[in-house]
């Protein structure tokens, strides 16, 4: 029961550096439940702070990314139609993926760019103030994506640094 258990855990770990790109899946979420599940095996034992650490780290990364965005658009002076277009083109950059195989990753970062920029000018805006909204919606995703990065990481060490010690 414990191998599966570890072997459920990395899979949640590689879910959730997935996530962390792909927006459908709570990346950091995800990697602290390997750690939940990774705890009640022989292999891990991890201690109460290092729960609330990394918990504390999934949850708030995950709440600053939903905003990030939004106010990356906002502090480039997009409106509510750029954010809702930056949302929409997010969303669609995510069923296009598979149609352009390797090069996919271009649909999912490219989508809250267009997404922007089209909301805006269905809103009105002229083309530069459409393009500089659409800047900084792209400029909040690639800024969520990282902070989603470095907190999978981080708790992908905590997870590796338990469980190599317990095995070896």
């Amino acid at each position: 029961m414990d191998i599966l258990l570890l072997v459920l855990a990395i899979i949640l770990l590689i879910l959730g550096f997935l996530g962390c790109i792909l927006p459908v899946l709570p990346g950091p979420p995800l990697s602290f439940v390997a750690i939940i599940i990774a705890h009640f095996t022989k292999f891990a034992d991890f201690t109460t702070n290092e729960f609330i650490f990394l918990g504390a780290l999934a949850i708030i990364v995950q709440i600053v990314d939903f905003i990030v965005p939004v106010w990356g658009t906002k502090k480039f002076g997009g409106t509510k139609s750029g954010t809702w277009g930056s949302m929409i083109g997010l969303i669609a950059g995510l069923f296009f993926l598979p149609a352009f195989g390797p090069f996919g990753i271009f649909t999912i970062l490219g989508g809250p760019f267009v997404g922007a920029y089209i909301g805006e000018k269905l809103a009105g805006q002229q083309s530069n103030k459409a393009l500089r909204a659409a800047f900084g919606s792209f400029i909040g995703f690639l800024t969520g994506t990282f902070m989603k990065i470095v907190a999978a990481v981080i708790i992908t060490v905590y997870f590796v640094k338990e469980v190599w010690g317990n095995i070896f």
